[in-house]
């Protein structure tokens, strides 16, 4: 699968790009099959929410699930990101993150590289977060919530929030924000499961709770070049994955021929 010449300008201009349908219902419902066990184990990989002790995050799917390790190899995911990378790329990072109808908690206004560069020594804003959407995304359960074109001025400045939730997150201040805003404006990612969504490592982004009856989740394979790699060990494996090997895709049914085998 290939990005379109104007999929390719909406990546360049405003940071991102979605692409409806990517996913068939049959190939969403297998994947959100797999997630009641896997949020079931009580491990480091899972990240619960402080209040509701439900999992707001789920890590290293692909090294714990048969099936997220086929979907970190689709090629309807891996494909666009060699097309913008033009490199070999290995595994970042995989995960749900998770909002739970009524609890889901927030997401505040940060960017990737900030965590990648500060705390894993990745040189270059290079990674891509490659996301699938397990449920229908609506403006009422915690969208995610762009700054259109805001990686187009390099690394805002950002400091560590170790408390507003239970995921310490390096974030962008408020006057940051404001005048990134002034300038792009916001873009609330929405659309029906299935949707995949593409987004730049310095794309400022953020989401509210989730008010509404309806969960939101959202799969996410982060991919970095190998040239790129990460040179500091401060977090865990789950966090940031060791393995350089390169990523390489499977065959396009590679997750319903799989499961009908």
């Amino acid at each position: 699968m290939k990005l379109s010449k104007t999929q390719l300008q909406s990546f360049s201009e405003d940071g991102f790009v979605m692409i409806p349908e990517l996913f068939s219902m049959e190939e969403i419902a297998l994947m959100r099959s797999q997630l009641p066990p896997l949020n079931s184990e009580r491990c480091a990989e899972n990240f619960r929410e402080k209040d509701s002790d439900v999992v707001r995050t789920a890590m290293g799917l692909h090294l714990r699930n048969e099936v997220f390790a086929r979907v970190v190899r689709h090629p309807r995911l891996l494909e666009p990101a060699m097309q913008l990378l033009g490199e070999d790329m290995y595994i970042q990072q995989v995960k749900v993150n998770a909002k739970e109808a009524f609890s889901g908690e927030v997401w505040q206004w940060h960017y990737d590289f900030a965590t990648h560069h500060g705390e894993d020594g990745v040189p270059k804003p290079l990674a891509l977060n490659l996301h699938i959407f397990l449920d229908d995304v609506n403006e009422f359960n915690g969208p995610l919530v762009f700054i259109r074109g805001s990686h187009k001025y390099g690394p805002a400045p950002t400091s560590l929030d170790t408390v507003t939730t239970s995921y310490p997150l390096w974030t962008v201040d408020r006057e940051t924000v404001k005048a990134l805003v002034d300038k792009g404006g916001l873009f609330a990612a929405k659309g029906a499961a299935g949707t995949a969504l593409i987004f730049s490592d310095t794309l400022v982004h953020g989401s509210s709770i989730n008010l509404s009856p309806w969960p939101r989740r959202i799969f996410s394979l982060i991919v970095n070049p190998v040239s790129n790699a990460l040179t500091q060990y401060k977090r865990p494996e789950h966090q940031h994955h060791r393995n350089l090997t390169p990523v390489t895709p499977l065959a396009d049914d590679c997750l319903l021929a799989k499961a009908s085998a």
